[in-house]
């Protein structure tokens, strides 16, 4: 099968062609998009914190302000979080003050330095996409419903894996090289699966990490001090709000994650056409799926295919894949008309590999 599929798209080369001039990040955008995504961010979250003591005597109506506060924190941060996945794909140079922004607004506050998500290029390499090498891929297809469940439930005890990261994990490392090593390789990446281990660090990730690493321990102190020596409480309400806001947050990403892909590989090198199809574009409805599928995550299977268009231009190049590619084309099959539809697909597609699994085990035992 032709990966185009006809005449008039015989080639990558002819593919390369419409988005020729998509490829160039436009600095404004991102600085106005992040800057005012976790600044109105935190502005929200901070007035939910202190929301009742401001409106003691309404409880209604400070129920439904705080309501409508903690949605609007949670869509502003998990849109100003996922732009760590921009600054694996943003040119080198050029864009260093605004990774240091990032981290210092983002990264550091929500314990996700930027250092976590730097294996995140191997989830795009040919050789690597959907096998061992790619912590971000689970066969999920493959695998029993109870494994989606899992991963869905890991979100309840992600807010404290990154404390117990940061704030134990790390002065331990220090101290211990050996243990340092460890933490390296398990516990120093955001993945899907947790049985992935880090490819060694050259002294430059190492220097970067250590940097990292030392900001998000002041974070951990801030938040374990701020209830009895900030608050004077030993149990301060800003834990509570800021766990509830990193649940939603890891829930709503979750979910997105598990549409963006087929999850159809078996663990073996998959081809790119199979790659192609493994993974999904949302283009309808867009001011309900860039709510759920910020910074041009709802556009993954072209930002698969071309993961150096920045964010803000992939819109522009599925629109253009779509006028011009013929009715035939294999790439018109990532495009689809809703999140859930796919996920319900996905739980199909798992139950009836169990049911496989558990029928080839049958047979087996009666064998």
């Amino acid at each position: 099968m032709d990966m185009f599929g006809s005449d008039t798209w015989s080639s990558m080369k002819q593919a390369r062609e419409l988005v020729k001039d998509l490829h160039g990040p436009i600095a404004w955008i991102y600085w106005t998009d992040f800057l005012l995504s976790i600044l109105v961010g935190h502005a929200c979250f901070a007035a939910n914190v202190h929301s009742s003591r401001w409106l003691i005597g309404h409880n209604g109506f400070v129920w439904s302000v705080k309501g409508l506060l903690f949605v609007v924190t949670v869509f502003l941060f998990l849109r100003s979080a996922m732009f760590t996945h921009e600054l694996v794909h943003l040119p080198r140079e050029g864009w260093r003050a605004f990774r240091v922004v990032w981290n210092i607004l983002c990264g550091f506050p929500f314990l996700i330095p930027s250092f976590t998500y730097y294996p995140h290029i191997d989830h795009h390499r040919r050789k690597s996409y959907g096998t061992n090498a790619d912590g971000e891929y689970l066969n999920l297809s493959h695998r029993p419903p109870s494994a989606i469940v899992l991963y869905m439930l890991g979100a309840f005890v992600a807010p404290l894996l990154g404390l117990i990261r940061f704030g134990i994990l790390s002065p331990i490392a220090w101290v211990f090289p050996k243990f340092r090593s460890w933490t390296f390789r398990h516990a120093s990446t955001m993945v899907m699966d947790i049985t992935y281990e880090r490819p060694e660090g050259n002294r430059k990730v190492r220097q970067i990490m250590l940097l990292q690493e030392a900001c998000c321990f002041v974070v951990c102190l801030y938040i374990t001090l701020h209830g009895p020596w900030i608050a004077k409480t030993w149990f301060d309400p800003l834990w509570l709000h800021a766990y509830c806001v990193g649940v939603a947050i890891v829930v709503l990403n979750n979910v997105r994650t598990l549409g963006s892909h087929r999850w159809t590989g078996d663990g073996s090198e998959l081809s790119v056409e199979q790659q192609m199809l493994d993974s999904c574009d949302y283009p309808n409805r867009p001011w309900i799926t860039e709510l759920w599928g910020p910074i041009g995550t709802r556009y993954h299977a072209t930002h698969h295919i071309f993961p150096s268009v920045p964010y803000h231009n992939l819109g522009i190049a599925h629109r253009r894949f779509m006028s011009q590619l013929p009715a035939d084309s294999i790439l018109r099959q990532t495009s689809k008309k809703s999140l859930m539809s796919e996920i319900v697909k996905l739980w199909k597609r798992s139950a009836s590999a169990s049911k496989r699994r558990k029928h080839s085990q049958c047979e087996t035992c009666v064998n």
